[in-house]
């Protein structure tokens, strides 16, 4: 969602404001597993046509969904429902075109999506298909085929064929559930030493620092009963984080931000997690409330409040926009 896009940026970038994910470097496409994904407009061939299908049948439907879709629209824009019941077909059908890259969504989370189409990109699905396999390494790895088909909503097969395609660039590794690989230009960057880690985040539901499934969440979460608490079976909560450590779960009601902690913090370490809830671009003023166990403490309420603080370099994928700086790790 928007929001949860709204939130992953601030918690990477400094001076986020309420509007940031509606920058012009910025678009909206449905990604992988038809979720909404807000990427840099540089990158829509690798979050498209990365996910092409090479099934002939597979394929034949994207770019025929994305014709018949092109041709209706004639350089309108519209709701994507109401566009699927003048074409005469599901209008959930019409995400089917998404992986041609040639169809753009803008969602408030709210309303309907609004769809148009757009050229297709110059870029060969292969070698989409190749980088986006890298960037997952990147950002996701220790991984394997499994993981980035899961991930990426492709046939196993394809991740395979994807891996083998990288495999030239890729240094096999042994982590405590299994097998995998790491891009081979991250391997310092594995045997290196953590750099300063940021005192506090909120990481919005589904985030790509917890983005993950079956066993590699156990390296994340070794803790079955607190795997259980994030990666619920509906919507899955907020991720805390203390010191680059998952230290609870967090949830959004309008204004009022609930934390539910896993662990006790120091005095320190909860006025960093409030000043981070305080600072979050939502409509405020914001309440906190913190919760332990059964015990709740009286919520904490702000107006206006605007953080002082200064941040280091974040992580290497996160990009600045607005010139601003990025912001210490996650």
């Amino acid at each position: 969602m928007p929001r949860a896009a709204l939130l992953s940026i601030h918690a990477r970038v400094s001076d986020t404001s309420s509007a940031s994910w509606e920058h012009p470097s910025l678009v909206q496409l449905w990604g992988p597993r038809f979720s909404d994904y807000v990427i840099s407009a540089r990158d829509i061939a690798v979050f498209s046509l990365g996910r092409l299908p090479e099934d002939t049948r597979r394929r034949t439907r994207a770019q025929d969904t994305a014709s018949l879709l092109h041709a209706f629209l004639d350089g309108r824009r519209m709701p994507f429902g109401l566009a699927g019941h003048e074409m005469g077909v599901p209008h959930n059908s019409l995400r089917y075109a998404a992986p041609t890259g040639t169809v753009l969504m803008r969602w408030d989370g709210s309303r309907q999506p609004v769809v148009w189409t757009v050229p297709p990109p110059e870029m060969d699905p292969w070698q989409a298909r190749l980088e986006l396999a890298r960037r997952y390494l990147h950002i996701f790895g220790p991984a394997t085929p499994a993981s980035f088909a899961h991930w990426a909503g492709i046939g196993r097969a394809e991740a395979s064929k994807a891996f083998k395609g990288l495999l030239g660039a890729l240094t096999p590794v042994r982590t405590p559930v299994d097998d995998a690989w790491i891009l081979a230009d991250d391997e310092l960057a594995f045997r290196s030493k953590p750099g300063p880690v940021a005192p506090a985040r909120l990481l919005p539901s589904g985030d790509a620092y917890y983005l993950l499934w079956g066993t590699d969440r156990e390296i994340l979460v070794p803790q079955p009963k607190r795997r259980a608490q994030l990666w619920t079976t509906r919507v899955w909560p907020g991720a805390v984080l203390v010191s680059g450590e998952i230290a609870g779960v967090w949830r959004r009601s309008a204004a009022e931000v609930s934390i539910d902690l896993w662990r006790s913090l120091s005095s320190a370490e909860w006025a960093a997690v409030e000043a981070e809830a305080l600072s979050l671009p939502l409509p405020g003023p914001i309440t906190v409330r913190r919760n332990a166990g059964k015990a709740a403490f009286p919520p904490v309420i702000a107006s206006n409040y605007v953080p002082s603080r200064s941040w280091q370099a974040g992580r290497s994928e996160v990009k600045s926009i607005h010139g601003k700086k990025k912001r210490t790790n996650c």
